[in-house]
């Protein structure tokens, strides 16, 4: 639109023109897009200001707030950005507000500088509008929040309408002003003293206005009024259908910038080296901004730069400059060419020798100085950034950083916090980035748009890998056969490419970017097409990534699939026609209790030449915090603001929880993630420093042995330093466990290697745990169980009407239900511990994953259907034998039935009809120790699906909350996720076992489980453990039976029961986790409706028992 039609769109609320509905209209009166300006008057306060940006670390992550204190915070935040800046002032704060339902019915000249709005709420900013009780907040993942129409929106539009006020410093008189907002969702008008400065949309990237001639002057004391119209929906919209919450207004800083009549707008830092890396050359290209009188003046300045080495400043700004600064970059000759062609600016060179690269492992930065003086060498302004030297470019099947084919262990992050929506603060994006070193995540796609540049900044400092992406996305086309993907619309081109250009200009400076990506799930046309042409030229020293139109066309240099099988990815790999590197843009769908078979991607990635990595889908639950009916507070998912169309809790796909604590799942990733790796073969262990750059001189490791879940031995393990990419091998004959192991008796040995930090990095302490792997040996000394004497006194058998009561003297008694075929009662010193009996189990509170089924039926449909969640036992057959061995045989067959039906007779029952989904004999033993053994067999039905469990159920009294096991732990694990998880006794409460999943499922669950125990304050309980030839068992406890954790739809919800119900299962389902909208749990963790047969034993505990001696033990056969 050409800006003489300007006067149809101001006032935004003329009817004739909708620029919002406009897709070839989109900014006006924008400043070109570039990097971030930062004006210094002096060299030494740039490197000040940058000597401060750098000094964070892990200690900063401790003051991230995530609560209602977080609005105070983002303030705070914002106006920290901007300290040390003589010329940038923040306009964060409290402005006047007022939603207005549409575009059309904001008061009338609202923007005039003497409006009165004296009775307008007090909105901050930077804020969402919806996180402060403005209209509401809506989640939705693809379906557009609106009918879909382009370009139109609704005419229900709910329109924001900001006014705030300001002075100019004085100190900046006779300066250029510029009015930045770092972004606003999702299109807005702007005035200043009720004076039009420009329009823009795209709610990720700035846009920045020239306000000097509509400002009051710096000597007046007027203050100048700024009002800003935001709408909600804009045609922007129709490129902005990321899955996240879709939430309104001026959610990043506001600033306003001071530049010298002619000045420095913008600077491109670029990088190669030769094939050793030992020589860096260094080119600079410098844009000059000035008013077209001025430009006369221009060819009389001159324009300098220099590189300063940070690590020579690390210590103290006192330091001599000359002793840092590593190259004075000079302009280079100018073409000879016509100088109307190409490249209108400045080009500035110099070469570094052995220059401290950058990567992951050593982000090594410098500061980088743009000097610009006049005709006498004075100092007009600088401009300054961090700037790291790396390389990376494509081989075959690999892309390398530095020469080395680095592998992305990564996530895909949202910007999110539970009380600010899309609003920043420093201290959360720094937790962010220390819970991710931590556990070994090197790697993020910013999802799927251009994030806060402060997270750019500390990515460089923190050393992470990044995918910036393009605020691009139009996977609601996917559900409209009316319209064309914009990406084949002409009309379409310019807004997208600019958005691809705004990127790349605000973000190409930063060493942490390595690729860029043209945004998500858009389809595949011409327009992407167009996109990545400009980058390519633009930009040659990065990699390129989209996945749309099946991750392999030519706009992309990596296959990036999303949700790819392993096998598939395999395939790809080992596709010699293929010479792309394979790198998973999204993988391992963390929804809930998820992220089951992470571990065989890791199998394959490590294993097959042409994978590289992947992005684990995602890196936090984008739960947002309510006030209840009740007045506390949970995390709501889609829905629970009344948001029509909604997706419900498909929001909640992080490994964290919006407070950042971590899911179990975390664990799981760190050690697949994990640098060092331990493992043993041929009587050998070996250790492998998985790193390409950094060695392990600054590593401790160290061993434990134990037995039996018992410690034999530890100590300190000497490794010699490893370089990177090399392994070392111990004998392990020769090793400082060699002589325990060989001389102890029992059941399992497990070797524990453990890789520690020796120093503080920045972002962890002393003694953080890096790597861990847990080997079990094979036995070295043969077991002898201890054989349990009893005395000749016989048990207590009595009936009584329904009941069979066995005791023994007054140490125990157990009540059997011979009508229910199960014990109803088990007393210890006249202490209830179970109330009630034991009965087959085969179902569980399914997981998102189990519910998820778009294209296939999901496996709780199919265990509905056959009624799986509603199976009644029946009891036929019971007998009860008096043994002479003083011991007590019960025996029956059960049932299984739907719930539905009517109660059989026994006859009907015995003839096993057509309904019976499951028949199983159990055989129980009750020794004079109080010891029981019992003994299932198992026949379902051979038409059922999946089954999500085989294995038992009962409930104890809630008293009973302690718990000991001796498995693997101590945190949650399953089947398919389970491979971090050590073997060991491990300790918790019932309520600590309990995973808050924010949408209640299945969890909780501990993996291979040899015994465990529950105890009450006094130490008394009971011990469960397997028996006999059967494996080890999942396990877990909670006070929220399946029946609860299947009901309650938030965690808030959750009802305790009256008492504590333990599941203890022969088989349990895999989670699965490949995505979560198909059922795809690994053939190997399915659980099929065959046969099985498994034993456990169950024994009362005193104060005095030991645990591990019951497990040493063994019963009469």
């Amino acid at each position: 639109m050409a800006l003489a039609s300007a006067s149809a769109m101001f006032p935004p609320s003329n009817l004739s023109y909708k620029a919002w509905e406009d897709p070839s209209f989109f900014k006006w009166r924008k400043r070109e897009a570039h990097v971030p300006l930062r004006s210094q008057d002096t060299l030494e306060g740039a490197l000040k200001y940058w000597h401060e940006r750098r000094n964070v670390n892990y200690l900063n992550a401790d003051t991230a707030v995530w609560n209602d204190d977080a609005v105070r915070s983002a303030l705070e935040s914002a106006a920290v950005w901007s300290k040390g800046l003589p010329y940038t002032k923040s306009l964060s704060g409290y402005w006047k507000f007022l939603l207005a339902p549409s575009a059309e019915s904001v008061p009338e000249k609202f923007y005039d500088a003497h409006f009165d709005d004296s009775n307008w709420e007090a909105l901050p900013v930077p804020s969402n509008w919806q996180m402060h009780g403005f209209d509401r907040p809506i989640y939705t993942n693809i379906t557009y929040p609106f009918p879909i129409n382009p370009p139109f929106v609704p005419t229900d539009n709910p329109t924001g309408c900001y006014r705030t006020a300001f002075h100019i410093p004085k100190e900046w008189k006779g300066r250029r002003i510029l009015l930045h907002f770092e972004a606003v969702d999702s299109a807005f008008f702007a005035w200043v003293n009720g004076v039009p400065i420009g329009y823009s949309q795209d709610s990720r990237l700035p846009a920045e206005f020239e306000v000097t001639d509509c400002c009051h002057p710096c000597d007046s004391d007027k203050e100048n009024v700024l009002a800003v119209q935001v709408m909600r929906w804009s045609d922007g919209s129709y490129l902005e259908d990321q899955d996240h919450w879709r939430l309104s207004g001026i959610h990043r800083d506001v600033l306003l910038l001071s530049k010298p009549q002619i000045f420095i707008t913008d600077y491109f830092f670029k990088a190669t080296m030769d094939e050793n890396f030992s020589l860096a050359d260094i080119e600079v290209e410098v844009e000059i901004d000035s008013h077209k009188q001025d430009r006369e003046h221009v060819s009389t300045l001159s324009i300098e730069a220099a590189l300063y080495d940070n690590s020579v400043l690390s210590d103290s700004l006192d330091a001599v400059l000359s002793s840092a600064n590593v190259a004075n970059l000079k302009p280079k000759p100018k073409a000879t060419r016509n100088p109307c062609l190409g490249f209108h600016g400045y080009v500035l060179g110099g070469k570094i020798e052995n220059p401290k690269l950058w990567s992951s492992e050593h982000p090594n930065l410098y500061t980088l100085v743009v000097l610009l003086k006049d005709a006498k060498g004075k100092l007009i302004e600088c401009e300054s950034c961090q700037v790291g030297i790396r390389n990376v470019v494509l081989a075959h099947k690999q892309m390398l950083v530095n020469g080395c084919p680095v592998v992305l262990r990564g996530v895909n992050r949202h910007e999110h916090h539970p009380c600010l929506g899309k609003t920043n603060i420093e201290a959360c994006m720094i937790k962010d980035l220390i819970l991710m070193r931590q556990n070994n995540i090197n790697a993020v796609r910013n999802s799927h748009y251009p994030q806060h540049s402060r997270w750019y900044e500390l990515c460089d400092i923190f050393g992470l890998y990044v995918i910036d992406e393009a605020n691009i996305e139009t996977h609601g086309f996917d559900e409209n056969s009316h319209f064309k993907h914009p990406t084949l619309e002409p009309i379409w081109a310019n807004a997208m490419l600019d958005r691809v250009v705004g990127m790349v200009e605000r973000d190409k400076n930063h060493a942490c970017i390595i690729v860029w990506s043209l945004g998500n799930e858009s389809s595949y046309g011409p327009n992407h097409a167009s996109m990545s042409g400009w980058i390519r030229e633009r930009d040659p020293t990065r990699l390129l990534h989209y996945e749309g139109g099946g991750s392999r066309t030519s706009s992309t240099d990596i296959v990036c699939p999303m949700y790819m099988r392993v096998w598939d990815i395999i395939k790809i790999a080992k596709d010699p026609s293929e010479t792309r590197p394979l790198i998973l843009c999204e993988y391992s769908h963390a929804m809930g209790n998820s992220n089951g078979n992470i571990d065989a991607y890791w199998m394959a990635i490590d294993s097959t030449f042409g994978l590289q990595g992947g992005f684990i889908w995602d890196w936090v639950d984008q739960g947002l915090l309510k006030d209840d009916s009740d007045g506390s507070k949970f995390w709501a998912y889609g829905g629970d603001f009344g948001d029509t169309p909604n997706d419900s809790n498909f929001c909640l796909n992080g490994i964290v929880w919006p407070d950042r604590s971590i899911h179990p799942a975390v664990h799981e990733v760190k050690y697949l993630y994990q640098p060092i790796k331990i493992s043993s073969a041929d009587n050998m262990l070996k250790i492998e420093n998985g790193h390409f750059f950094e060695t392990t001189d600054a590593l401790d490791f160290s061993w434990v042995l134990q037995g039996d879940g018992c410690i034999l031995g530890s100590g300190s393990l000497n490794v010699p330093t490893l370089a990177p990419q090399t392994s070392h091998l111990i004998n392990m004959e020769s090793s400082p466990w060699f002589s325990l192991w060989s001389t102890y008796a029992a059941k399992e040995v497990f070797l524990s290697v453990n890789a520690k930090q020796r120093y503080q990095t920045r972002w962890a302490k002393d003694g953080h745990l890096l790597a861990s792997a847990q080997l079990c040996l094979p036995q070295k000394n043969g077991f002898v169980p201890h054989a349990i004497a009893f005395s000749s006194s016989p048990l207590a058998c009595e009936r009584t009407g329904d009941s069979v009561i066995i005791s023994k003297n007054n140490a125990w008694k157990i009540k059997v239900n011979s009508q229910l075929g199960t014990i109803d009662s088990w007393k210890v010193n006249g202490v209830e511990l179970m109330s009630k009996g034991i009965f087959p189990c085969f179902w569980r509170a399914p997981t998102d994953n189990d519910k998820g089924g778009f294209y296939t039926k999901p496996y709780v449909s199919q265990w509905r259907e056959a009624s799986l969640d509603n199976v009644s036992f029946y009891s036929s057959q019971f007998s009860v034998k008096e043994l002479p061995d003083n011991t007590v045989e019960l025996s029956t067959v059960y049932y299984g039935l739907p719930g539905n039906l009517p109660k059989p007779d026994d006859a009907a029952l015995s003839q096993a009809p057509g309904s019976t989904l499951f028949q199983v004999t159990m055989l129980c033993r009750i020794y004079e120790s109080g010891d029981v053994v019992l003994e299932y067999k198992v026949n379902p039905k051979a038409d059922l699906p999946p089954l999500p469990r085989v294995g038992v159920v009962f409930n104890v009294e809630k008293t009973l909350s302690h718990v000991t096991w001796y498995g693997r732990g101590p945190f949650e694990c399953y089947p398919d996720r389970k491979v971090a998880a050590h073997v060991g006794v491990h300790e918790s409460s019932v309520d600590d076992l309990h995973v808050p999943y924010i949408a209640p499922v299945e969890c909780g669950g501990r993996a291979d489980v040899r015994w465990m125990a529950l105890r009450n304050a006094d130490g008394l309980g009971l011990y469960a453990s397997v028996h006999g030839e059967s494996p080890p068992m999942q396990m877990s406890t909670s006070y929220y039976g399946t029946t609860e954790l299947d009901r309650a739809t938030h965690v808030h919800k959750l009802v305790k029961g009256d008492d504590i119900e333990v599941h203890l299962d022969h088989k349990h389902m895999g989670l699965g986790g490949d995505d979560s909208w198909s059922p795809c749990v690994h053939e190997q963790y399915l659980v099929p409706p065959t046969r099985y047969a498994f034993s456990m034993r169950l024994c009362p505990l005193l104060p005095s028992s030991s645990c591990h001696d019951i497990y040493k033990s063994q019963l009469p056969r």
